[in-house]
């Protein structure tokens, strides 16, 4: 009997034992990704593999997927191979096997900054969440399904069992990766059919694309307007601003530019930076408009002024007040003019405002985002290539690309207009694929009539020529600085309620509404 007992003690020793390295076993090789910081442009991020198991691991792989527009700039503790958005870090020549229980880090820098998370996360081929292995990618999506604008086709869809993220492919090309089952794809032709297809990722790998759609974007040419954009700048706090619907009932203008929204004060949105948004001269303007058939675009920034986006600190925190500003008045389209040394050329600032526009786009699906900047007379300068370069590669989905082709010290406006409306046209050819018409659809025109800041004259004549020349290429946008100069002044000088030169009142803003 005592012999009995011993043997099965010992037979549940052994189980016990057993059931004890199944366990450690179980556990598994893990690894975890955390953001270590984030400064805007940049980001650290650092990964800690742990060897859960009871041997030692003599290696191990960790392939992170990266979201579209973001990459890998240096790395260290570890070895980083790339393709495409996925790097692949392994363990340093120097580094022995990794003991049981034992873990190991190795960090890397990243760009740009503002960094959400990975899309997906695969240790030694399987699960980085444990068992260094296997690990079951989701299914297709199903019930995908689109709607359209003009210039953007809005996208929904049914969530796989385990899917923590997704990929949009348009015409076979992956544009965005969202962690939710909607997604707006924006910057489109007008009267253009697209072919769409989803797929779901997880920490173990993108599954299967759905099946495709084909989705044809409106005949409009200013997205959500509806029509091309005839907007010219009106300001309610300078200039002795006329009475918005005296302007539209002698012109026909039906759509102002509004500026300016300022910062308050850190990252709150007030007009020019002290008028609140509700129960303002400016608040009151837009329901004058609205009331008489029209509407509005608030500009965001301009050339003086406390702006948001040196204020606000982070691309979610710009959007939100962005947001502000669209929920107020619940806004179609808004416009960012970004200038001068503290937006325009600085360059954490320009990609913030893209990711805050980028935010802006998921957000209000159909809303239309133009930003507005300077010129040469030859196209953009390199502070506008590299805005144009940088939406693309952060995704922002700019609608329109507006240029200001003045203060040239020119002697010929128009011809300086045309060449650096044809520059851009190239860079938005080139830079997105786009043809030469597709590429004049998302341009826009914002002249300065009368006298500019360095005397050169628009005269009406010019602007009629500018605005023809705008009407036949197709371009989506044409506004002027301002409606509240667009009054005769004969005598050279630049004043804030005429334009400095002889007209007729509303002379430019009739031109313009012509488009």
């Amino acid at each position: 009997m005592k012999r009995i007992t011993v043997a099965v003690a010992a037979i549940i020793a052994v189980f016990i034992a057993l059931l004890t390295a199944q366990a450690a076993n179980a556990a598994g090789v893990s690894a975890t990704f955390t953001k270590v910081s984030d400064w805007g442009s940049g980001f650290e991020g650092k990964v800690t593999v742990t060897n859960g198991t009871t041997s030692s691991l003599s290696t191990w792989s960790v392939a992170l997927d990266f979201p579209s527009g973001y990459t890998v700039t240096s790395a260290w503790d570890a070895t980083n191979t790339s393709s495409g958005q996925t790097h692949t870090f392994t363990p340093p020549s120097w580094a022995g096997p990794l003991a049981p229980g034992a873990t190991v880090s190795f960090g890397f820098n990243g760009s740009p900054g503002n960094f959400a998370g990975l899309a997906a996360c695969r240790l030694n081929g399987g699960s980085c969440s444990g068992g260094g292995g296997g690990g079951t990618v989701p299914g297709a999506p199903t019930g995908l399904a689109g709607t359209s604008t003009a210039s953007s086709v809005s996208l929904s869809w049914s969530a796989p069992s385990g899917a923590t993220s997704y990929n949009v492919y348009r015409n076979g090309s992956k544009v965005g990766s969202p962690t939710g089952t909607s997604y707006t794809d924006s910057g489109l032709s007008a009267n253009t059919s697209y072919s769409y297809q989803v797929s779901a990722s997880n920490s173990a790998g993108e599954g299967a694309k759905s099946g495709s759609i084909s989705v044809k974007t409106g005949t409009g040419g200013g997205g959500n307007t509806g029509t091309k954009q005839a907007a010219p700048y009106l300001f309610m706090g300078w200039g002795d601003p006329p009475a918005p619907a005296t302007v539209m009932n002698a012109t026909g203008i039906k759509w102002f530019t509004m500026a300016f929204v300022l910062s308050s004060g850190g990252c709150n949105p007030a007009w020019d930076g002290s008028r609140p948004l509700q129960g303002s001269t400016d608040a009151n303007a837009i329901a004058a408009i609205r009331a008489a058939g029209g509407d509005v675009v608030p500009s965001f920034g301009g050339w003086q002024g406390n702006k948001l986006g040196p204020n606000c600190s982070t691309p979610a925190a710009l959007a939100g007040a962005y947001q502000q500003v669209i929920s107020a008045y619940g806004l179609k389209a808004i416009d960012i003019d970004i200038e001068n040394t503290d937006e325009f050329e600085n360059e954490a600032v320009q990609d913030r405002i893209l990711n805050a526009l980028k935010i802006v786009k998921q957000n209000n699906p159909g809303i239309q985002t133009i930003v507005t900047f300077g010129t040469s007379t030859t196209g953009p300068t390199y502070y506008g290539n590299r805005l144009i370069d940088q939406s693309k590669a952060l995704g922002a989905n700019i609608d329109i690309f507006t240029l200001m082709p003045f203060d040239f010290g020119s002697s010929n406006i128009y011809n300086d207009t045309v060449g650096a409306e044809q520059g851009l046209n190239s860079k938005l050819m080139s830079t997105f694929g786009w043809s030469s018409a597709e590429a004049y659809a998302h341009q826009g025109i914002s002249g300065m009539n009368g006298l500019s800041d360095q005397q050169e004259m628009t005269t009406t004549a010019t602007w009629q020529s500018i605005t023809n020349w705008a009407k036949s290429n197709g371009l989506g946008r044409l506004s002027f600085w301002g409606v509240n100069r667009d009054r005769g002044c004969a005598g050279g000088g630049v004043v804030s309620n005429c334009s400095g030169i002889a007209q007729g009142d509303w002379d430019f803003t009739r031109i313009t509404a012509g488009f």
